[in-house]
């Protein structure tokens, strides 16, 4: 049968925090467009300049540095086929289904999850995240996915090249429905663990497939 929204669940084999459903959500704030990059302290174990505060609403945590440099790396298999990850829906227009991804990321930090568990797709606008650590160029991004420090930030258009990791959080944001088709398939065998997504559910539905 269809996947029917709910309240959300966040959580792994214990019951974790819920996320408060997207639907009837306002309209969001415009993003702020990154400004100037001042000098800032650099990330524990990411090679490159030094960065600034991200444009995303959520402050950066800390994270424990890597021991040791971090060498260039192939891309993660994905997860076996016999791994089946929970999935969970978050109810959401496009236009809302950004907002409602970061409040899951959100709470899968505050319920103890560690940053660098957790992976971000959007099938649309990109994230202002990834669009930021972009403009530093192509290598010191991949440099930063392959550290598994920190929450990762990828476009629809390159989750092929993302690893697995415990939990993949999906904002189905815009795009044509080709997109969606493609990429929750894709980015449910990238979740080890969890995957979320926030969305249409009837799109969702067709693109997972019923009984997901």
């Amino acid at each position: 049968m269809p996947l029917i929204p709910e309240e959300p669940q966040i959580h792994e084999s214990a019951q974790g925090p819920r996320a408060t459903p997207a639907s009837g959500r306002t309209a969001p704030t415009p993003r702020p467009v990154p400004g100037p990059r001042p000098a800032a302290p650099s990330r524990p174990g990411r090679p490159g300049p030094l960065r600034p505060t991200p444009p995303a609403q959520r402050t950066p945590r800390d994270v424990a540095a890597k021991p040791g440099p971090s060498a260039p790396a192939a891309p993660v298999a994905a997860a076996p086929a016999s791994v089946t990850p929970q999935v969970q829906l978050i109810p959401a227009s496009a236009e809302g289904a950004l907002d409602a991804a970061e409040e899951a990321v959100d709470l899968l930090l505050d319920s103890g999850r560690a940053p660098g568990d957790v992976l971000v797709i959007t099938t649309g606008e990109q994230h202002p995240w990834a669009a930021h650590e972009l403009s530093f160029g192509e290598a010191p991004y991949w440099a930063q996915h392959d550290a598994g420090d920190d929450v990762f930030y990828a476009d629809a258009a390159v989750v092929s090249r993302a690893g697995v990791r415990p939990v993949v959080v999906v904002a189905v944001n815009g795009g044509s429905d080709t997109v969606a088709v493609t990429t929750l398939p894709l980015a449910r065998a990238r979740a080890a663990a969890l995957l979320i997504v926030c969305g249409d559910p009837q799109t969702i539905n067709a693109a997972l497939g019923a009984g997901v």
